[in-house]
């Protein structure tokens, strides 16, 4: 009893002292934000996690829209303010790089898009648009998309599925498809079990302590990494030519453009498969929940894909022109993205020591782009919490410069209109194969990520 005495008496002015070198040091800091920065290391993190928009409305009540923190081990800069936010984004270079927390960036790789710049940025972001930019979808990977959505759209008639788990699986199927799509049968149970753990390591504190989240990320890391090499030694063992993107980023064809390491490659393609498993799955689940809340919307988009059915054959597939007219379709997405919030924001780090709206930004610390508030701004928004598709049909919103659904700046999503295009295809299949209905209490959390604990359950029985 004695020495567990002692030890907490340790722990305790250990952490005190700390605490007072932490703030003490603060203090020398002149022109920060307001703001509190909680516990030395950990900082403000769980009420960050636990409360999120909370969170950041009473501290902005507080503070006002731009205000200091300690989050996700790092001292940050919270900014609310829409003009600001995009000044910020808008900096790319000008003392300000990705500044993504560090268990993201060690789970996701060094080389991954989110956190390289400059010159690396530039190729890495030239490489994966030659493999996913609008005219590959066009010739290439639409049908290889509209093919992984009838295989999914299967045997779901008459059945209780939970659609989160459904989209999950629509995702790491689509893309797994246009990366190698040979391998897919059999990597496919594999990589979905690790995905799942590297995704709750992202968000987390980079502690790597057996039994964190942090922990389990990277290991699902490693073995991912390990599936990957695998598949590309035994890819240039056989030499056979497979019209996928594996292929183009191995022949180092006119798609690439550039010379990638085989570390690089493998970074390339986690970040592919980690960002659509984060944003297009929970748009697509969000989108059937709004569809379920608000029929005369279903309605409406059924009848847009109906049309198109009715010119084709039952085998044919949705081709780019089918796709570009589906204008409500398009509209649903970005209006789940607005008012789901499946993106709350983007970091970014200094440089240096920078000025920001009367304030001085000291070099190394993070700047939050909490974009979240502004997608309900009613100056933006009429009626900002009512779900409104079609407030996005003559396309001005789409390219306004205060929505941030797909970033900003130089670091506008390259994934955007592949993302768009997955989820419009499970939309075209799934209205019109299909009626659903909701089954039991479906809670759904919305921050730090949009996910439903328990899943969303819903009875599907033919159209």
């Amino acid at each position: 009893m004695m020495v567990v005495m002692v030890v907490l008496v340790v722990v305790v002015l250990g952490l005190g002292f700390g605490c007072w070198l932490f703030h003490s040091g603060l203090l020398r800091l002149k022109g920060l934000p307001p703001g509190t920065m909680g516990w030395p290391f950990f900082g403000e993190t769980s009420e960050f996690l636990r409360d999120g928009p909370s969170f950041m409305k009473n501290q902005r009540a507080r503070y006002g829209s731009l205000f200091k923190t300690h989050i996700l081990g790092c001292p940050t800069v919270v900014c609310m303010d829409s003009e600001l936010n995009r000044l910020i984004l808008m900096s790319e270079g000008k003392g300000l790089v990705p500044g993504y927390p560090q268990s993201m960036l060690n789970i996701l790789g060094k080389s991954n898009i989110a956190a390289v710049h400059g010159s690396l940025h530039k190729t890495m972001r030239t490489v994966m648009l030659g493999l996913i930019n609008p005219s590959e979808i066009r010739d290439k990977l639409l049908l290889k998309i509209d093919q992984s959505m009838r295989s999914l759209l299967t045997n779901w008639n008459d059945k209780v599925i939970d659609i989160q788990e459904k989209t999950k699986e629509m995702w790491l199927l689509s893309i797994l498809n246009l990366i190698a799509a040979s391998e897919t049968g059999p990597v496919y149970g594999e990589l979905k079990f690790e995905i799942y753990k590297l995704i709750q390591g992202t968000l987390s504190l980079p502690i790597n302590f057996p039994g964190t989240n942090y922990s389990r990320g990277m290991q699902a890391r490693k073995k991912i990494i390990s599936i990957l090499n695998k598949i590309i030694n035994e890819r240039r063992t056989s030499q056979r030519f497979r019209d996928d993107m594996l292929d183009s980023l191995l022949r180092n064809d006119d798609n690439t453009k550039g010379k990638l390491s085989d570390e690089q490659i493998i970074d390339l393609l986690i970040t592919l498969i980690y960002s659509g498993f984060e944003t297009v799955s929970a748009t697509s689940m969000m989108a059937v929940k709004f569809l379920s809340d608000h029929p005369k919307v279903l309605e409406e988009i059924r009848n847009e894909h109906l049309e198109i059915r009715k010119r084709k054959l039952s085998e044919d597939a949705m081709d780019w022109n089918d796709y570009k007219s589906m204008k409500l379709t398009r509209a649903v997405i970005f209006e789940t993205s607005r008012i789901a919030n499946v993106v709350n924001g983007v970091l970014r780090k200094t440089t240096n020591d920078m000025e920001l709206n009367g304030f001085t930004i000291p070099k190394g610390w993070k700047i939050y782009v909490y974009t979240r508030e502004t997608n309900y701004d009613p100056f933006l928004y009429c009626e900002p919490l009512s779900f409104n598709p079609w407030r996005w049909l003559d396309g001005t919103f789409e390219f306004n410069q205060n929505f941030f659904g797909f970033g900003g700046g130089a670091r506008l999503c390259p994934g955007k209109e592949l993302g768009i295009a997955t989820i419009t295809a499970f939309l075209h299949y799934f209205v019109t194969r299909f009626r659903w209905e909701e089954v039991g209490r479906n809670e759904i959390m919305k921050f730090p990520r949009v996910e439903a604990p328990n899943g969303v359950h819903i009875k599907v029985w033919s159209y």
